[in-house]
């Protein structure tokens, strides 16, 4: 296996000096230092784990021989999924939104795992399993869009609809682009099935400071007007410098049952 990347772990972010640390762990909240006088960030800090929490979940995204991560199987149709035995949790995204690259730095601390990611968008035409020992699921859905595969409509929506023991949808936002057209209609198919779901900012190193906050505005402006299901804070990070990816385990690792300590209102 390939050895892990610096600050994949969170023992190497914590000899950071502190404002690099917050910005690792909690990259939203070193944002709010930059937001005009008087704008609300309750929405910024609903989800905000102690250390023992986010090393809690480390652990689960940490293989061991008592502990596999693997790969189980991939589907092109509901019943050919692995039976339904844990909690499950699925990423979904627009083609090249950075799906395949946010799971692998998530299992980076599992190096035997291999998570291809492509140059190449639409490169997952499956729905991909992936069981964190005896713990929960991780599927890896099809991006939607113009390289999405010809049945995704069929595939996700009955997927959806049909896995009783799906947890929590990460629906995958550009953090550059924002949210585009098929991203709306994303949200309108899981407020349409009731399912419950949290968005995702992926390449935040990408973009500019401005450009990131205006981002982060407008969809948590949108999801407040728009969404019934979605979780009211937004999740930001970066598959390249690890910002916002302990933060995520540790949300997974929460609506999966696997923190019954944390607290999330």
């Amino acid at each position: 296996g390939r050895a892990s990347p610096p600050l994949a772990a969170l023992s190497q972010v914590l000899r950071l000096d502190r404002s690099r640390r917050t910005a690792i762990v909690f990259p939203l909240q070193k944002l709010e230092r930059y937001l005009a006088p008087g704008i609300d960030t309750a929405r910024f800090r609903l989800f905000q784990p102690g250390l023992a929490a986010l090393q809690r979940a480390e652990a689960l995204f940490r293989s061991d021989r008592g502990h596999p991560i693997d790969y189980v199987s991939s589907a092109v149709r509901i019943d050919h999924a692995p039976p339904p035995a844990l909690p499950e949790v699925c990423f979904i995204g627009r083609s090249n939104v950075g799906k395949s690259s946010l799971i692998r730095a998530l299992f980076s601390l599992a190096p035997e795992l291999e998570i291809r990611v492509s140059k190449t968008p639409g490169h997952t035409k499956k729905m991909n399993f992936f069981k964190v020992g005896k713990y929960f699921t991780l599927v890896d859905m099809p991006g939607y869009g113009y390289r999405a595969p010809q049945d995704f409509v069929e595939m996700v929506e009955a997927y959806l609809q049909e896995r009783h023991n799906l947890k929590r949808t990460f629906l995958l936002v550009d953090g550059v682009a924002g949210l585009q057209k098929t991203d709306h209609i994303a949200v309108e198919m899981l407020e349409e099935f009731g399912i419950p779901y949290v968005m995702v900012l992926t390449k935040i190193d990408r973009a500019s400071r401005g450009l990131l906050l205006k981002n982060v505005l407008e969809i948590q402006a949108y999801v407040k007007e728009n969404t019934q299901g979605c979780f009211p804070q937004l999740f930001l990070v970066s598959s390249m410098e690890f910002s916002g990816v302990h933060l995520l385990r540790c949300f997974v690792a929460h609506v999966t049952g696997n923190l019954p300590t944390v607290e999330a209102r």
